[in-house]
Parts: C-alpha cells; sequence; structure tokens
C-alpha cells in the first residue's frame, strides 16, 4: 500500500461518495450494545508511518496494571475532553500524551466510522500519516511498549481470525490478528478489519 494512493483515496472519501462500503458488526455486538446505557466520545489514531519496508501501523502495548483493558494492545487514543475541536484533534492529543507523538508528525486524512464498545465507549478512528522520521517516547503510567506491524500483513484477510469466548455472561464472538507473539484482538482488531475493508473498497472502486 503506497502512502500516495491511500493518502489519495482518503481525502476522496471526505466528500462521502467514494468508496461505497458497511462497516463490519459481529452478530452478537447489537445484542450486548443494547444494554448499554449510554456511550463517551473517544477516538483512537489510524497512525500509518511509511519506512522503507513498507507502511506499519502503529500500536501500544498497555500497562498490566491499567485498570481497564490491562496488558492489552491498542490503538493510540482516549476520551474526548470538552476543549477537544473534533475527533481527529482528540486522537493526535492523545497520541501525544500517550506516546509522544508531536502533533506536527501527523496528518490526520479521514475518520472511518464510529465504533461502539461495550465498555461505554463511542469511538472514531481517526486515519493519520505520521512521520517516517517520528520518534515514541512512551508514558510510562499508561504504555508498557509502543511497537508497530507491517500494514501488508494487517490488510491481509488470511491473517484475520474470528474467535469465541464464553464469560459470565453468555458466548461472545471477536476479530483476532495475532502476529509474532503478539495478540491484536477485541475492539483494536475490529477497527483494523473495518480499515481494511474501507482500503479494500476504496481499491476496487478506484480500479473501476
Amino acid at each position: 500500500m503506497l502512502p500516495a494512493s491511500l493518502t489519495r483515496w482518503c481525502r476522496a472519501a471526505q466528500g462521502g461518495q467514494f468508496p461505497v462500503w458497511s462497516p463490519e458488526v459481529l452478530a452478537d455486538r447489537r445484542e450486548r450494545l443494547a444494554e448499554v446505557s449510554s456511550f463517551r466520545p473517544a477516538s483512537v489514531l489510524i497512525g500509518l508511518r511509511p519506512s522503507a519496508e513498507g507502511c506499519k501501523l502503529v500500536l501500544t502495548q498497555r500497562l498490566g496494571s491499567l485498570l481497564h483493558h490491562p496488558g492489552q494492545i491498542s490503538l493510540p487514543g482516549g476520551a474526548a475532553e470538552a476543549s477537544d475541536t473534533d475527533p481527529a484533534f482528540t486522537a493526535i492529543r492523545e497520541a501525544q500524551e500517550e506516546i509522544g507523538l508531536e502533533p506536527q508528525q501527523v496528518e490526520a486524512l479521514h475518520c472511518l466510522p464510529i465504533y461502539q464498545t461495550v465498555s461505554g465507549f463511542s469511538v472514531t478512528p481517526v486515519i493519520g500519516m505520521v512521520s517516517a522520521q517520528a520518534q515514541y517516547r512512551p508514558n510510562p503510567a499508561e504504555v508498557d511498549e509502543v511497537f508497530e506491524v507491517p500494514l501488508s500483513f494487517l490488510m491481509n484477510p488470511e491473517n484475520h481470525q474470528r474467535r469465541g469466548l464464553r464469560i459470565e455472561s453468555g458466548p461472545i464472538e471477536f476479530f483476532a490478528m495475532p502476529y509474532q507473539g503478539r495478540f491484536i484482538w477485541g475492539a483494536t482488531a475490529a477497527m483494523v478489519r473495518n480499515l481494511y475493508h474501507f482500503l479494500f473498497a476504496a481499491w476496487s472502486q478506484h480500479k473501476a
């Protein structure tokens, strides 16, 4: 995936007519989301950094001591604040707080459809191009590690798994994308999966 093509497709998508696609929602999520009384606005950064090996997605390993989602792999981001001007501002501000990514080192390109979580967040995934020269300084109070995964791996549907798990409230389904000993799953994997649908639709409709 060339950054130039990705940037062009994201900018074309701002008009709302291209590409035509729909987010994927697992069957059990509608029932589980119906039990959530309210949602708090939040944003995450789908940060894509070009390199000699191709584009890579920026991810974090959360601290194991955190109250929410301890030890999980996440996209940089968090809850919106009253002073935030838009979802892209929230995503970039949170990325600066979590991984030390300077705002001038990321260009927000496009917002994917909102992803609602059963923990009560209404998350806007913001696609952003990260400077190849960017350096990360993870916040030790939140982030154990910052790492990158090749976009070529994540955009290959053969690497997308659908798994099931039985919890106290009943069985649930989720996406997972294991990569070199790391377990990318849940909301993060679902938003990456929707990035795949968006880019595949843009690629196929651009060719048409």
